[in-house]
């Protein structure tokens, strides 16, 4: 595991790397050799905990542990967590732990006292069946995510584009996703209105549209877009100790759906960027977000999507807001995001086919060099629960990277029961909250007044039936103002590359921006909502 060298030395460089003049996140105690050295105690700096980070390693080798032992210092040093549950995995983080003689064995290898805890939790869902419901308007995800979620190709991406656009200009407020389907029937109907200023719009492109946004509610996600829309100043909560909140959204229901939470979980991040003032520099940062299973947001990711991530990881750490990447391979994460990450804990990597050695390999790369460790060979011997440990030291530069052993959550590492969840998710104020959901007059509703077929209701959805041509009698959509001998809409050819045009032009402009622009501008949101 390590290489011959001077442990006097080892010590030295270790005890100097992570001396903390401010309070520090302790993570485990060094191991050299094989040998856990208790009395060198590897920690994080807690004002620097907005630097980002990467926790990383083999399916097994303890990343789930480790994120619940982080989430547990954070909390006790009061700052606010958010972490994603796949598997629900992590809503023991609310019940005290247990004492096993393998876990007090750790605990005395580590030289420390096991005290079981809990911690205060909000459990959060995209359904609100296991959770406070977090909603969000359809205009306010934006197209460029909403692209995403649906699986658009450039062309379809760039015509969702449009009619985000066109809604707005029109004074067409896009809540929920019947509203997006009535401004897609509309747009595709008999006479629609003119859409030459934005480049057109084909039939066959708005029957994909709505095939795929049928599609998207037939999973069930047709819940989370709508009102009222999940405030993220409830994520900066702390407990009347002091204690940070830790929210946990809960994916056990919608985990088959990777695009949808991934898509979400940037949405997120945006909202938190715009709504958020600078902070600078300051003793703790205002929340730490763990993305678990970041590769489902840059699998198949267009270039503005991930353009749009490394832009909202460079700036939103002025905002107090610490974002940690939580994957098996930091090739999971695109370059540009993985250099923004200062603080690293990987656990052990299996070479089992040559694209595992070449994956070993690439993670090596990616630690500062040491005199103390054959990385390659420590990365494959460590045991669950250890990893190799490098994070930014006070000065900003990195400090020398360790073989640690991580500390056991004090929380219980399994879910909570039924009845206790149950319980705790009836207890919370901010599900009772949000519970019900508010439909209120939107663009369904606006363009079912203007058919003059009076309640929306005469509307079902506002939309096609999936397949179904736009001009058929089945397909629904409201008079379209007089065209006055505006030329026809282009074919498919032509509507392919307008759009793509159009798409350019659009991210060009976002892109020119800076700052709170910058960010919805990327989005596509056309209105905020105004709290």
């Amino acid at each position: 595991m390590a290489k011959a060298t001077d442990q006097a030395a080892f010590e030295k460089a270790v005890r100097e790397g992570y001396r903390f003049s401010g309070a520090p996140v302790p993570l485990g105690g060094a191991l050299l050799g094989g040998a856990c050295l208790p009395d060198l105690k590897i920690a994080a700096a807690l004002a620097l905990m907005n630097r980002h980070g990467l926790v990383a390693g083999a399916t097994g080798t303890g990343k789930t542990k480790t994120l619940q032992g982080m989430a547990e210092k954070l909390s006790a040093a009061g700052v606010p967590v958010f972490l994603a549950d796949l598997k629900g995995d992590l809503s023991g983080l609310q019940a005290p732990g247990e004492v096993t003689p393998k876990v007090t064995e750790r605990a005395q290898s580590l030289g420390v006292t096991f005290t079981p805890a809990g911690f205060p939790v909000e459990f959060l869902s995209l359904t609100g069946k296991h959770g406070a419901a977090v909603r969000a308007t359809v205009a306010d995800f934006g197209p460029l995510l909403l692209s995403k979620a649906l699986d658009l190709n450039d062309t379809q991406a760039s015509v969702l584009a449009l009619i985000f656009k066109f809604a707005d200009d029109q004074h067409l407020p896009l809540l929920d996703l019947p509203d997006l389907r009535a401004v897609v029937s509309w747009l595709a109907g008999d006479d629609p209105p003119d859409l030459s200023q934005y480049g057109g719009l084909s039939k066959s492109t708005a029957g994909v549209l709505a095939r795929k946004l049928t599609e998207l509610e037939s999973q069930g996600a047709g819940a989370f877009f709508g009102e009222p829309a999940f405030d993220v100043h409830d994520l900066l909560r702390n407990a009347p100790d002091g204690r940070g909140l830790i929210s946990i959204l809960e994916l056990s229901d919608v985990q088959d759906r990777p695009r949808l939470f991934s898509t979400f979980l940037m949405w997120l991040l945006a909202e938190l960027y715009e709504e958020l003032p600078e902070r600078g520099d300051a003793d703790k940062p205002l929340l730490v977000f763990f993305f678990d299973e970041a590769h489902f947001l840059f699998d198949d990711a267009s270039k503005a999507l991930t353009e749009q991530v490394t832009q909202v990881v460079r700036l939103i750490r002025s905002k107090g807001i610490g974002i940690y990447f939580v994957t098996q391979t930091p090739k999971d994460v695109p370059d540009p995001i993985l250099e923004q990450l200062g603080n690293r804990i990987q656990h052990a990597l299996r070479a089992f086919t040559p694209n595992d050695a070449k994956a070993l390999k690439a993670t090596v790369s990616t630690f500062p060099t040491t005199p103390f460790y054959d990385l390659e060979e420590t990365l494959t011997t460590l045991a669950i629960g250890e990893a190799v440990v490098s994070v930014l030291a006070e000065s900003g530069a990195p400090a020398p990277v360790v073989a640690t052993r991580m500390l056991p959550p004090t929380s219980r590492m399994a879910p909570l029961t039924d009845a206790e969840f149950g319980a705790a998710v009836a207890a919370s104020t901010l599900a009772a909250r949000l519970a019900q959901a508010v439909d209120r007059e939107s663009a369904r509703e606006m363009l079912a007044a203007r058919m003059g077929h009076g309640p929306a209701a005469t509307v079902p959805g506002g939309g096609m039936s999936p397949g179904t041509p736009s001009g058929s009698p089945e397909s629904s959509g409201p008079p379209a103002r007089p065209r006055e001998g505006k030329p026809a809409p282009s074919t498919g050819a032509q509507i392919a590359a307008t759009a793509g045009v159009v798409l350019g032009g659009l991210l060009k402009f976002a892109t020119s921006r800076s700052g709170q622009t910058l960010i919805r501008g990327v989005l596509g949101t056309p209105t905020r909502r105004r709290r």
